[in-house]
């Protein structure tokens, strides 16, 4: 088993920047990539970035140069740095793992709210 817990969401003007920070403990050997969704209301949830363990990122091109993924392997730590920020980019974002230990496993976080308003 792996838990996510996220922090770092909140209202932020247009423009403006938010850092979302997604931990993880359990089981985390057996995590090969993590990464971040969103979900905003009356849409499907929808990638926004993932990390992979050999160190390849890839991203939702409407994020491509205003958001960047990272990750402190040491403290088992995914980051969302979300740079100019826009109104349409409101939305619960959940932090996601997936895993491998004899069969395929997805975990998620409980999400955080980001909005984007002025």
């Amino acid at each position: 088993q792996v838990q996510l817990v996220e922090s770092g969401g909140g209202l932020v003007q247009p423009g403006g920047s938010l850092r979302l920070s997604c931990a993880a403990s359990g089981s985390i050997f057996s995590i090969y990539a993590m990464g971040w969704y969103r979900q905003a209301p009356g849409k499907q949830r929808e990638l926004v970035a993932v990390n992979m363990n050999g160190g390849s990122k890839n991203y939702a091109d409407f994020v491509k140069g205003r958001f960047t993924i990272s990750r402190d392997n040491a403290k088992n730590t995914v980051y969302l740095q979300m740079n100019s920020l826009k109104p349409e980019d409101t939305a619960v974002y959940y932090c996601n793992a997936q895993a491998y230990f004899g069969g395929e496993y997805d975990y998620w976080g409980q999400g955080t709210q980001v909005t984007v308003s002025s």
